[in-house]
């Protein structure tokens, strides 16, 4: 299928060849008829990709100041890999479109296939020919509405977000500064409910077309004409509400506002301006500024988009999905005309050119829409065929000469970053297949490290004969079954950290493991292959009483729309990363933990079965300026001391220090990547046992239930941890 995508990092503008999208439970694979570009968020977007790179920072400086915290904690050089691999991919655009249900997914009972529908959200509503689109993201469109109008229900929404959050009444005075897409459709739903509108914007046509929607007075800032008019309307008192919808960096919208509001008005920011209050204007008013924040409540809650929780009707009045209802009952109803607003219609295929002649200047337009000429409705539903398993003896060394030939599940920033870098130039690698949730990053990591195919089916991986292994890189919460199923497939595996989210998952990995008689499994514990962690273990040397380890890690805080924060589907943020640190600890030990007691702060103290102990502090309130990881070893007089991939020392009879600071914090990815290959390639065993694997996951997963008990747990592996011999 065909998808509208661009280069960050060029530029460049294509419509590409994607694979379709698969239709998962609890939402609805929607075949794209209308799709609308939003001429001020999209064209921005486009704008600041032909930018330089010190060009984009300064559009960008909140990214800016992520990659400065990155450097701080991951090195330059990784850094460096992360940002450019992230510019460097195809991304998509579009957030606001109507199509036809083509299928249904597990759990939805609110639409049918045929189905006419209004989405929206820049990960489900994008300009493609199919999308796939959870069930708070689409509504059902009105019997009688043209698809072209309901192509406008996200940015409708976005309007309607704006007006809401300025609380207007009837016999209101509002002024709407910036009479684009946006500023058009406000001017509308104020007028509708009753408040005289008054509206500023540099463009005399589109001041026109807004006192034809609804606008007593439009006029050009500067000319002195909304000034006059306000001061008429409201007897000199100013403006109940201003609502900012205009971009730029001038900070002339906001100054406007406030030396037209009346004593203790509303000042809603709906687009992307400069806001540089003047402090006396806003204090002496009392100005009351407020944000609206896209679409309505539920807008970056994964929960509500992503897992269909709604939001109970007495708490929440307005949802994103009941705001979109609402936009295309008003439509239905001619309570909001859209039609004048549509300049220009183009066809899909033409999407490149039409972008590029926006951003030229030479086609100026509130509104464009893509028309995808060839949808129609779809009778039947798409039958997905059931997944089969073969059950197949561990695999055997390679042909001497046979590149390990790689599929891939999954192939997110980390995979793209960390892994895939590391095997795309490699002669004894073949990069088969990628199978990914999203299409467009099926084809962003095959264009980029050379994948043979890309697709959305896993059993496109699992099921091809001539993978010999597998890389899971996907959620946390598919890590287990993913695996068991590979497994079962005869693969060889890689799975990313954690392996499992419960000993129940864990366990049926194991079945799996006995069942196939295949325990070719590896779990992405980097960390014991750092190079510079191994150099200081071979300077410590043999150990021969009970160790003392402590080991800090200074988490930090997650950003708020991290996926790392949906603990109730992905597990809590140490069950998905503290595997990686217990490793740490019992490959340096030489042992496997057989107790945990954890506190509720995340202090988790492991015992093992020589006395050893080791206390790690998972902290997530510690300053962004500290390392990220230190960790000290004392045992048999001796001390090492590691200090966050970057320098180590060990004192005993002769102090050793590492001699040089290493060109980038090197967390052994490449070492791991390359251990792996070579037990995939060779038959050799792999480089973690299947009991290590399970007694690390077992350990990291027994935190959480010592914390919930207060009490210590004693660590019992299964009886099944291989392969039967």
């Amino acid at each position: 299928m065909k998808q509208v995508v661009q280069n960050y990092k060029s530029g460049e503008l294509a419509l590409l060849d994607v694979p379709e999208p698969a239709c998962k439970p609890g939402g609805v694979l929607v075949r794209t008829v209308y799709s609308l570009i939003s001429t001020g968020t999209e064209m921005m977007k486009v704008s600041e990709a032909s930018l330089s790179l010190v060009g984009k920072a300064k559009a960008r400086p909140d990214q800016v100041a992520k990659v400065m915290q990155s450097v701080a904690t991951n090195g330059l050089s990784a850094t460096y890999r992360k940002v450019t691999s992230k510019l460097d991919s195809y991304t998509p655009l579009g957030y606001s479109l109507c199509g036809i249900v083509e299928q249904v997914g597990d759990g939805i009972t609110d639409v049918s296939v045929g189905d006419l529908v209004a989405c929206a959200g820049n990960e489900h509503a994008l300009h493609s020919e199919l999308n796939w689109v959870p069930k708070n993201l689409y509504s059902r469109v009105p019997a009688g509405v043209d698809p072209r109008h309901a192509a406008f229900g996200t940015v409708g929404s976005i309007a309607m977000q704006g007006v809401r959050r300025g609380e207007p009444q009837i016999g209101d005075v509002a002024l709407v500064i910036g009479l684009g897409l946006i500023g058009q459709l406000v001017v509308q739903l104020l007028a509708s409910s009753g408040v005289r509108v008054v509206g500023v914007d540099p463009d005399p046509e589109r001041c026109k077309l807004a006192e034809s929607l609804g606008a007593l007075t439009c006029a050009h800032p500067a000319s002195g004409i909304v000034d006059t008019a306000v001061d008429e309307l409201t007897h000199g008192a100013g403006v109940d509400q201003t609502y900012l919808a205009a971009g730029g960096n001038t900070n002339d919208p906001v100054e406007l506002a406030a030396k037209l509001s009346r004593d203790r008005g509303r000042v809603i920011d709906i687009g992307k301006c400069k806001l540089d209050l003047p402090w006396n204007a806003y204090y002496e008013k009392e100005l009351d500024v407020r944000f609206s924040r896209s679409y309505g409540p539920g807008r970056y809650d994964p929960s509500y988009e992503l897992e269909g929780r709604d939001y109970p009707i007495g708490q929440v009045r307005w949802t994103e999905r009941r705001n979109l209802e609402c936009v295309l009952d008003l439509i239905a109803r001619d309570r909001l005309d859209v039609e004048p607003l549509i300049t220009h219609v183009s066809d899909f295929s033409d999407a490149v050119s039409t972008y590029q002649s926006l951003n030229e200047g030479s086609l100026k337009a509130v509104a464009v829409l893509f028309r995808y000429p060839e949808a129609v409705a779809r009778t039947e539903p798409v039958v997905t065929s059931a997944r089969v398993a073969v059950a197949s003896s561990p695999a055997a060394a390679l042909p001497a000469g046979q590149p390990v030939r790689l599929g891939f599940i999954g192939a997110g920033n980390y995979a793209s970053s960390m892994l895939l870098p590391h095997l795309a130039e490699r002669a004894d690698v073949e990069l088969k297949h990628v199978a990914t949730t999203s299409a467009l990053s099926g084809a962003n990591a095959r264009r980029k490290f050379g994948f043979a195919a890309a697709s959305t089916d896993i059993d496109n991986v699992l099921g091809d004969s001539s993978i010999d292994a597998v890389f899971v890189v996907t959620r946390h919460s598919s890590h287990a079954e993913l695996t068991r199923q590979a497994l079962l497939a005869g693969k060889t595996v890689f799975v990313e950290k954690p392996l499992a989210l419960s000993p129940e998952e864990l366990q049926k990995v194991l079945d799996a493991i006995e069942e196939s008689g295949n325990d070719r499994l590896q779990v992405g514990f980097n960390r014991r292959f750092a190079p510079l962690l191994h150099e200081a273990r071979e300077q410590f040397g043999p150990r021969v009483g009970p160790a003392s380890v402590r080991y800090l890690v200074n988490a930090g805080r997650l950003d708020h729309g991290s996926w790392y924060n949906q603990t109730d589907s992905e597990g809590s943020r140490f069950a998905g990363e503290g595997g990686h640190f217990i490793d740490t600890v019992s490959w340096l030990l030489d042992a496997d933990p057989v107790s945990v007691y954890a506190t509720g702060d995340l202090q988790v103290t492991l015992g093992y079965p020589d006395g050893s102990t080791a206390v790690i502090t998972y902290a997530e309130t510690g300053s962004s300026g500290f390392p990220k990881e230190t960790l000290d070893l004392t045992a048999d007089g001796k001390v090492l001391k590691f200090d966050d991939f970057v320098r180590a020392s060990v004192y005993s009879r002769k102090k050793w220090a590492s001699s040089r600071l290493p060109k980038g914090r090197d967390k052994g990815q490449a070492a791991e990547v390359d251990a792996f290959l070579s037990a995939a390639r060779t038959g050799s065993p792999m480089p973690i046992s299947i009991a290590s694997l399970a007694a690390t996951t077992l350990a990291t997963l027994a935190a959480q239930t010592s914390v919930a008990n207060a009490a210590p747990v004693r660590i019992e592996l299964p009886v099944k941890t291989g392969a039967p011999a």
